[in-house]
């Protein structure tokens, strides 16, 4: 088992032993985390697109058969 997983399965076995309040507490900080993670994915990917629709690299169309064909 790599080193990695050893420490992620100790980590999940310490918080399996927190009394409820504490675990309520990570899970709150992780929802948070998470949430802030997502956001910060979000808006580069805003920012990476209005750079490319600036450069014209973006392609817009309501044909589907178009559509399917820039995926």
């Amino acid at each position: 088992m790599s080193n990695l997983v050893t420490n992620f399965t100790n980590v999940v076995e310490s918080i399996y032993n927190l009394p409820l309040e504490e675990k309520l507490e990570l899970k709150s900080l992780l929802e948070h985390n998470i949430a802030e993670t997502r956001r910060n994915e979000i808006a580069e990917n805003y920012k990476k697109a209005t750079e490319e629709n600036k450069k014209s690299k973006l392609k817009f169309s309501s044909n589907i058969k178009d559509l399917k064909k820039m995926l």
